[in-house]
């Protein structure tokens, strides 16, 4: 009996299920977006204690552990959460990761109460590896693309989860006077009505055939076995790379540029971050309604060379024109991100969807980590070295696709 692929079956109502889907990247999102604008706080100017200096480190490094411990999580729980996705059904792994992700914000903040770093580190490492179910929302979408536009349901995927970025720095950064754990506590809070949403309107899908075990399937379906069969997606990998590590540099490292050079404090860097936030979910509107692009790849790389001159202006720029760029790198950064998983579900369809999307967020969850710890050494330095780097990482990243893309549309 052949295998059954969950995407092969129609979704009834499916502009419906596509809003719920919406609905639970927002608010999950936004539990991951809370600790960004905070974290700068905490450490760089926290008290002088076991936690920001715990084993006599420098409390930069302890935040570079602390940044890469989440994403590392997600890393390892995107290599097989969507696969499993592929072969469970979406809603299954979802009501699953959900849950965990909810238990996993309550110990973060039980261990930010107790000034407890190591189990801080361990519960952001444990939520992350739940938190992958990004690719899973994202193969949601892709299952649905014979009943709806797959470039206008990525676009508004993308602008609910730059949404969820919007308010979850805002939260953070608004709640934080309240007490350092504060904000977790209500990013467990907002996990309830995710699984609520789930229940109501996402549907169950039938199990593939087969008699392949859990582990078995965390094995073989893994989302980096991808690169030994494809050589495409092997060269696309090495550029996505590149390209994340440069975004990753903004992302993780303006909180720190925006306090060493404008001295905000956490709500200041909260409302920039939203509004930076805000730039991006207009973007990713606006792409929604645009005309699909016959050279979606060439468009791609020009939208990286223009947030590698972004980036690199920062190295540079004093103050506030440098909250400009980084709020107007908003729209760039949106840009790519409507045009890239399009392309990947399209081209890469036959490797199934869970699959090829956890692939894209372990790109992204890799380089996170690559940065966080990378990034957290360059702090030492300066702020401006993090982000001259990235600039020069997204560069080599928009030559590379330029000349992917050339292969691709046969020398057009």
């Amino acid at each position: 009996m052949s295998a059954v692929l969950p995407s092969q079956q129609p979704i009834r109502h499916p502009r419906l299920v596509l809003a719920a889907v919406c609905a639970l990247a927002l608010m999950s999102t936004l539990g991951v977006a809370l600790p960004y604008p905070i974290l700068a706080p905490i450490f760089v100017g926290g008290p002088v204690d076991g936690f920001t200096h715990f084993a006599g480190l420098d409390p930069k490094l302890l935040m570079g552990i602390a940044l890469a411990a989440n994403p590392l999580g997600i890393l390892v729980g995107s290599l097989f959460v969507g696969p499993l996705s592929d072969r469970y059904g979406r809603r299954a792994v979802l009501s699953i990761t959900l849950s965990a992700t909810l238990v996993g914000y309550l110990l973060t903040a039980m261990a930010l109460d107790q000034r407890w770093y190591l189990l801080f580190v361990l519960a952001r490492f444990g939520t992350g590896l739940t938190e992958g179910n990004v690719a899973v929302a994202r193969a949601l979408v892709a299952d649905m693309h014979e009943q709806v536009d797959r470039t206008q349901s990525f676009a508004w995927l993308n602008a609910c989860l730059y949404m969820g970025w919007l308010l979850g720095p805002l939260v953070g950064g608004l709640t934080l006077r309240f007490g350092d754990a504060v904000p977790f506590v209500l990013a467990s809070v907002a996990m309830l009505p995710c699984l609520i949403i789930l229940g109501l309107a996402v549907p169950a899908a039938p199990r593939r055939a087969g008699p392949l075990k859990l582990l078995q399937a965390m094995r073989e379906q893994q989302a980096l076995g991808l690169l030994k069969q494809d050589k495409v997606l092997a060269a696309f990998f090495a550029l996505q790379l590149c390209y994340s590590m440069g975004i990753n540099a903004l992302y993780e490292f303006a909180p720190l540029w925006m306090l060493e050079n404008l001295g905000l404090g956490s709500e200041g860097i909260g409302w920039s971050t939203a509004a930076q936030c805000a730039a991006m979910t207009t973007a990713s509107i606006l792409a929604g309604k645009l005309p699909r692009s016959r050279r979606p790849l060439r468009r791609a790389g020009l939208l990286a060379m223009v947030a590698a001159s972004g980036l690199t202006a920062l190295a540079l720029l004093p103050g506030w024109y440098g909250l400009a760029a980084i709020i107007g790198l908003g729209v760039p950064l949106a840009l790519y991100n409507a045009v890239l998983p399009a392309w990947m579900s399209e081209r890469f369809a036959e490797h199934g969807q869970g699959r090829v999307m956890g692939l894209l967020s372990t790109i992204f969850c890799l380089a996170n980590v690559l940065v966080a710890l990378g990034g957290g050494l360059l702090a030492l330095l300066s702020v401006r070295w993090i982000m001259g780097l990235g600039g020069v990482l997204c560069l080599l990243a928009a030559g590379l696709l330029l000349r992917l893309a050339k292969r691709e549309e046969g020398g057009a």
